[in-house]
């Protein structure tokens, strides 16, 4: 199999929180740390696409991913360069060739539910259909426990600043001997973020999300489904809840939907024949 070729990447991550200042309920002065947002417009070959609000973590990553999951870009190999200029608030994304379709599927927006107003490109259900998850892979109560507890002491933005989500893809133990293990963990200011960042560092590490859990803090909604099915990634699993379409749609592809998932407890909405349960140990009697 061919190797895909990695675009040039700046490297611009920016501080993640700032410092202010604040009053507490006493009259005290406290220096509190808050997240970091910032704009970044998004060019394909001097077009201007979106400008989307973001912590500023993994911005190459970030306009990779929105590419990817608006099904504006087929594959990596589609994009030559990522340059990320903060000066300009700008990140330039340069292809091997013109983008085929990109005029007609830029002519339909569809205005989300994402974290302030997030855009989906073409048509919503585009491709749903032809998605195949595979239905060999399982996912233990015991591997779903430890994955939440390894997410938990990854949500370091979150704790000392709040106002951000956090996104996570996991190795599942099943299909690894080392056990439950993530991949990749992003915070930023929308969930669709955080989404997006993953789904560009994986095409640029050529990870297979097929035997894979996807974890997020935010609401399941049809659009978050949607991206995890086109990442091809069987599990996915929130501690929030669900939305109607975002559980139709998840029956619709067959995908494990996991939701009000926290310490021990979760709720399987879909795709349950995936989820193996512990046994309830029985009590003797003497």
């Amino acid at each position: 199999m061919k190797s895909p070729r990695r675009p040039q990447l700046t490297r611009a991550a920016k501080p993640l929180t700032f410092e202010v200042e604040a009053i507490n309920e006493r009259g005290e002065a406290v220096p509190t740390p808050i997240a970091g947002e910032h704009p970044l417009t998004l060019y394909v070959d001097k077009r201007e696409i979106v400008t989307l609000m973001t912590l500023g973590q993994a911005p190459e990553a970030l306009a990779i991913g929105y590419l990817r999951n608006q099904r504006l870009a087929s594959s990596i190999d589609d994009i030559a360069a990522v340059q990320v200029d903060w000066e300009t608030d700008s990140v330039v994304v340069t292809t091997r060739k013109a983008l085929k379709g990109l005029d007609a599927k830029m002519k339909k927006r569809t205005v989300t539910t994402g974290c302030g107003q997030g855009t989906v490109f073409g048509d919503l259900m585009e491709e749903i259909d032809s998605v195949k998850l595979r239905d060999d892979v399982t996912l233990t109560e015991e591997s779903l426990h430890a994955a939440l507890d390894e997410v938990r002491h990854r949500e370091t933005i979150y704790k000392s600043a709040g106002a951000v989500h956090g996104c996570a893809l996991i190795q599942n133990a099943a299909s690894n001997d080392d056990g439950v293990r993530i991949l990749y963990f992003v915070e930023d200011v929308g969930r669709h973020n955080a989404v997006d960042a993953i789904a560009g560092f994986m095409w640029l590490d050529a990870i297979d999300g097929s035997d894979k859990v996807f974890y997020t803090t935010g609401r399941l909604t049809s659009e978050m489904v949607i991206k995890c099915a086109q990442m091809r990634i069987p599990f996915l699993v929130s501690r929030s809840g669900l939305t109607k379409m975002g559980h139709q749609i998840a029956e619709r592809v067959g995908l494990t939907m996991i939701g009000r998932a926290s310490g021990r407890h979760y709720l399987a909405f879909t795709g349950k024949h995936r989820l193996k349960r512990t046994a309830p140990q029985s009590t003797a009697i003497a």
